[in-house]
């Protein structure tokens, strides 16, 4: 597969939870796919592809770095495709703990669409925007946590049936007993 493909393809593995995030966020295989943390494995196998047959001199470039030598690196066909391929993977990443994160806090669905697809195309924007939103719902519910999101709500159970009234027990049978040698009639 070539580098331009493997590019192109990148972006169409995401999309599908992008999708749900932002236009089905309160159904139930939403919340279960989300939770997920293996949601961003696709891109990042598109990026071990890309890569890992030049591991030797992505370790060059990343292990001193220097912004001459990452610019050429980066401005390459390969640097370039896996840079995308990293930031796809990671922004999905983000996207995925500010919408699990906006559930616990009880941010609406419809403040979160326009700031999910920020964080697609320019995701420390998102991150910042979230941020702010966040900071206007401190208090957050008990259930669920930052990096997983709520459990989708049960149905409530029935009530349950309303026990028969017990008849009244006898005033002799609440008596304390009688002592030796007193009679009672």
């Amino acid at each position: 597969m070539s580098t331009t493909q493997l590019f192109t393809i990148t972006f169409y593995l995401v999309v599908p939870f992008w999708a749900l995030m932002i236009l089905a966020p309160r159904w139930s295989v939403t919340v279960r796919i989300i939770a997920s943390p293996w949601i961003a494995a696709p891109p990042l196998v598109c990026y071990a592809i890309l890569l890992v047959p030049h591991l030797g001199e992505l370790w060059a470039v990343m292990s001193r770095p220097d912004l001459e030598t990452l610019r050429e690196f980066l401005g390459s066909p390969i640097g370039a495709a896996g840079l995308w391929a990293h930031l796809v993977g990671y922004d999905l990443l983000v996207g995925r703990w500010m919408y699990a994160d906006s559930r616990v806090r009880g941010v609406h669905p419809l403040a979160m669409a326009p700031i999910l697809l920020v964080t697609i195309l320019l995701s420390p924007f998102g991150l910042l925007a979230y941020l702010l939103v966040r900071s206007a719902h401190p208090g957050a519910p008990t259930t669920g946590t930052p990096s997983s999101p709520p459990a989708p709500e049960a149905e409530p159970s029935p009530p349950a049936p309303e026990a028969e009234p017990s008849p009244p027990v006898p005033e002799a049978a609440t008596s304390p007993p009688a002592a030796s040698g007193d009679r009672r009639p």
